[in-house]
């Protein structure tokens, strides 16, 4: 089971959150903030699937921004790393600028993953609600 996805610049700032399972907003910070200290600095040529407490971390960097997932053990790391991938190749199908449109992130990663589980990795049927949406507004 997923049990968050932080996106993350360089610096650290987290640019988007999302839990699957609560935390109370106090130790949100710092949960986000252990974790992208941990991830920012392994080297490139370590592996993106990292033990952490009770829970595994699995991550990609995509220039300057940092998709990290906080996993269950019995969740497969494999699948997870491929999700990130495909989530930023919805993103840059959808986009031009990603961090101007955060709305829109929030749904598509809503359209992926619900409850911790993984529902939709087909871009079209992703992508599908955003452009009902699209087309609403421009009519």
């Amino acid at each position: 089971m997923i049990k968050f996805v932080l996106m993350v610049n360089r610096q650290g700032q987290t640019r988007l959150s999302r839990y699957y399972h609560s935390v109370e907003l106090s130790r949100r910070a710092a949960l986000e903030a252990d974790v992208v200290r941990y991830c920012l600095s392994r080297k490139k040529d370590q592996c993106s699937f990292v033990e952490y407490k009770d829970f595994k971390l699995v991550y990609r960097q995509y220039a300057a921004l940092y998709i990290v997932v906080g996993i269950t053990d019995s969740e497969n790391e494999l699948s997870i790393y491929e999700l990130v991938h495909n989530f930023v190749e919805v993103l840059d199908k959808y986009f031009s600028r990603i961090m101007f449109n955060l709305d829109r992130v929030h749904i598509i990663l809503d359209e992926m993953i619900q409850n911790g589980h993984i529902v939709e990795t087909n871009k079209s049927r992703i992508l599908a609600p955003l452009t009902t949406i699209d087309k609403m507004v421009d009519s």
